[in-house]
């Protein structure tokens, strides 16, 4: 969309009951088509037309929106895509969110919004209220995954159901920890992270042929606080950040929220699509490159020595540095049973940061992760973690070395290994008796990336419905395009009452 268009075709008029009460012509036609063919999203198109209009006072303050729904229909888009874009615009200060009404263009304050820096602060649980009817978002889905739903229950949920992990293993680390001496369980800790742990850690990464000195590393609040932490230091508004597609949904929303622009390079088997990842790298020229080599969300699949040799070429040809997410390197049994190469092995930590931590494996409250990167870095990024949240809890911190250092955890990570592998071949039968398409099953890692040739964000809102929380295709891209795709956590579909609606709704 370019200025001397911009105002041939973007919104439709409203209804007279959608509008009233409010500027009768501001909705009027009169705007840009959406262009997929455009190098900018979706979403910028929509915000960026918005907000003109808002500036050009054809949106006048007080000024209804067209419904998430009314205006992905009108327009041809995913309601994601509305969503995000309503989500920004509230958050640079343009529009407002009222309660069971819907959106309205905000009074503007004499400093103005913000231009590109996306307030982190935004209320964007607001967006989900707006649709009476049950839009779907990525927090819409995370806020789902908090509920005190049973696992099996949640067959979109990133977990293993507690039934699967080891409650006393970690209640046996907790009392062992209590009986050391209080004093040190009432201080802060420190910035960097519990020694002796960061010491375990290095012997695990060099397991994985990564040298880390404890040095090198800065335990984390999970994975989560670790990409925040690095993004916050890498990342100014406008600057670009690659993801995969698909990817981790909930990245795209806290990178969008720092001001950066996401932009998604084509996942395949063996790794990215080498050949998208030179093009969009020269066109774009990012700061960070966030990635699963190993067991990637959503598919399971891990990459060849081939591709991450050339990724790793591509970064230092056009400098960016890349975040390797190794979050479920302890499901992967190894290179005779999944071909995977990680790029820090191949890096040694210089232009790649590695992350790691257990909540996949232990608990998901435990939260403890780490960063591995250059001492120097981590020296920078243990004082941006000090000056957000001080430490993290050294309580869990020592909790997680007493598992490691005792050598329970290997035995409880090969255990559920060996269990995910027996639950995931008969998903994988019962899925295509149903007729999805699971491709070429993943021998390892918890999730399937299955075609159901259907809308899946229509079938995940029948299956709230019900009672069941499934994770929709579209949510994993950038785009947030609509999707057939979905993901199946295998560990979570042992409930009956899912086959059964599957089975109803897929109309097999």
């Amino acid at each position: 969309m370019t200025n001397t268009v911009k105002r041939s075709n973007l919104l439709s008029p409203p209804s007279p009951a959608a509008n009233a009460g409010s500027n009768e012509a501001a909705l009027a036609p009169g705007w840009p088509l959406l262009s997929r063919e455009s190098g900018d999203s979706l979403v910028e198109q929509i915000v960026r037309g918005i907000r003109s209009r808002i500036d050009d006072k054809l949106l006048r303050t007080g000024a209804r929106m067209p419904s998430i729904r009314q205006f992905a229909d009108t327009h041809e888009v995913s309601r994601f895509t509305v969503v995000e874009a309503y989500d920004r615009l509230v958050a640079q200060g343009f529009l407002e969110s009222r309660r069971g009404s819907g959106f309205y263009v905000r009074e503007r304050s004499p400093v103005g919004p913000m231009h590109g820096n996306f307030s982190a602060a935004a209320p964007r649980a607001a967006i989900a209220q707006e649709d009476a009817e049950g839009a779907l978002d990525v927090v819409w889905l995370v806020r789902n995954m908090f509920r005190q739903m049973p696992p099996q229950k949640m067959p979109g949920g990133g977990l293993l159901p507690a039934d699967w992990l080891d409650g006393e293993l970690i209640a046996n680390a907790l009392r062992a920890v209590s009986r050391e001496n209080q004093s040190l369980l009432l201080g802060y800790g420190t910035p960097q992270g519990f020694l002796p742990l960061r010491q375990q850690l290095q012997l695990k990464l060099a397991e994985h042929e990564i040298a880390a000195s404890p040095e090198q590393i800065v335990m984390t609040a999970g994975v989560t606080q670790a990409l925040d932490t690095v993004a916050r230091h890498f990342l100014r508004p406008g600057d670009v950040i690659f993801v995969d597609d698909p990817a981790w949904f909930l990245m795209f929303g806290s990178f969008a929220a720092l001001g950066a622009k996401v932009v998604g390079i084509p996942r395949l088997a063996d790794g990215p699509d080498i050949a998208k990842l030179s093009e969009l790298a020269a066109l774009h020229k990012p700061k960070l490159y966030v990635i699963n080599s190993v067991l990637h969300n959503p598919t399971s699949t891990s990459m060849s020595a081939a591709k991450a040799f050339q990724v790793l070429r591509i970064a230092e040809e056009h400098d960016f540095t890349i975040v390797e997410d190794d979050i479920y390197c302890d499901m992967h049994p190894g290179s005779s049973v999944q071909p995977a190469t990680r790029i820090a092995a191949l890096d040694q930590l210089h232009r790649v940061i590695y992350l790691g931590g257990f909540s996949k494996t232990l608990s998901a409250n435990l939260r403890v992760g780490f960063i591995a990167t250059s001492a120097e870095l981590a020296r920078h990024l243990a004082d941006r973690k000090m000056l957000s949240t001080l430490t993290t809890s050294e309580i869990g911190e020592r909790v997680a070395y007493k598992i490691l250092s005792e050598g329970h955890y290997r035995k409880h990570a090969e255990r559920l290994r060996a269990r995910l592998n027996s639950t995931r071949d008969k998903v994988v039968r019962q899925l295509e008796k149903l007729g999805m398409d699971v491709g070429e099953p993943p021998p390892c890692g918890m999730f399937l990336w299955v075609e159901t040739h259907c809308d899946t964000n229509v079938l995940t809102e029948k299956a709230m419905e019900q009672g069941f929380l499934l994770a929709p295709g579209s949510l994993f891209s950038p785009s947030q395009l609509p999707s057939t795709r979905m993901r199946i956590n295998v560990a979570s579909m042992a409930d009956p009452g899912i086959w059964r609606f599957l089975e109803h709704e897929l109309g097999r």
